[in-house]
C-alpha cells in the first residue's frame, strides 16, 4: 500500500492559548516553507528548455539560474525550428536520456527561422506536447505580442527585464511557481 499524498502546503493552526492570530506574512512564512519536500525534491530534477536565439541571453539565463541556486538541468535550443525538433525528439534530439522531454519551455518569440509564435502554435497542435507548460520570454512588450502568445496558448508571458538582478528575480519565480508550486500535466503521453 502506497502512502497517502500530502497536500503542497499545510497552513498553522491556532492553538486554543494564543493570545492573537498569527499574522498574515508569518502564516505566508509558514505556509511557503511547508511545501511537500518530495514535491520539492522531485521538481529538481524536472529540465527546463529555454529556446533564444541571443547566446547572451542562453548566458545570462544559465548565471542566473546557478546564481539563485535553480538545481533543474537546462537545455537551450538557438531556433524555433530546433526547439520543436527537441521537443518531438527529431534528429540529435533522439535520445530521451540526453534530451528528456522539459518539464517547462521558456521561449523567445523573435528568433530566425521558426518564430516562438509558430513554435507556441505548432506545440498546440501536437497531441503529445499540447500541454507543455510554455513562459514566453521576449524582449517585446507589445500588446499585440503579449494577446497573441495567450491566444496560441502560452502558459505566462513575461518581459525580459532590463538589467541581471531583474532575471534572477525572474528565475527564482519561475522556479517557485512553475517548478514547484504548479501541478505538472503528464506530457509526451497518449
Amino acid at each position: 500500500m502506497q502512502p497517502s499524498v500530502q497536500s503542497l502546503t499545510e497552513i498553522p493552526t491556532r492553538r486554543n492559548d494564543d493570545a492573537s492570530p498569527p499574522s498574515k506574512a508569518r502564516a505566508r512564512r509558514t505556509e511557503l516553507t511547508t511545501i511537500n519536500r518530495e514535491a520539492i525534491l522531485s521538481a529538481r530534477n524536472d529540465t527546463i528548455l529555454l529556446a533564444d536565439d541571443d547566446t547572451n541571453d542562453i548566458l545570462l539565463f544559465r548565471r542566473a539560474l546557478k546564481q539563485a541556486n535553480v538545481p533543474n538541468p537546462i537545455q537551450s535550443v538557438r531556433d524555433g525550428t530546433e526547439a520543436m525538433d527537441y521537443l518531438s525528439g527529431r534528429d540529435q534530439y533522439a535520445d530521451r536520456g540526453t534530451y528528456p522531454l522539459p518539464a517547462l519551455l521558456v521561449l523567445d518569440l523573435k528568433m530566425p527561422r521558426t518564430t516562438g509564435f509558430e513554435v507556441l502554435q505548432w506545440l498546440r497542435e501536437q497531441p503529445r506536447l499540447n500541454r507543455l507548460r510554455v513562459v514566453v520570454l521576449s524582449s517585446s512588450n507589445q500588446i499585440a505580442d503579449v494577446n497573441r502568445a495567450y491566444e496560441l496558448g502560452a502558459s505566462s508571458y513575461l518581459v525580459k527585464p532590463g538589467g541581471f538582478d531583474g532575471l534572477l528575480a525572474v528565475v527564482r519565480m519561475l522556479e517557485v511557481y512553475w517548478l514547484m508550486l504548479a501541478e505538472k500535466p503528464e506530457v509526451g503521453c497518449g
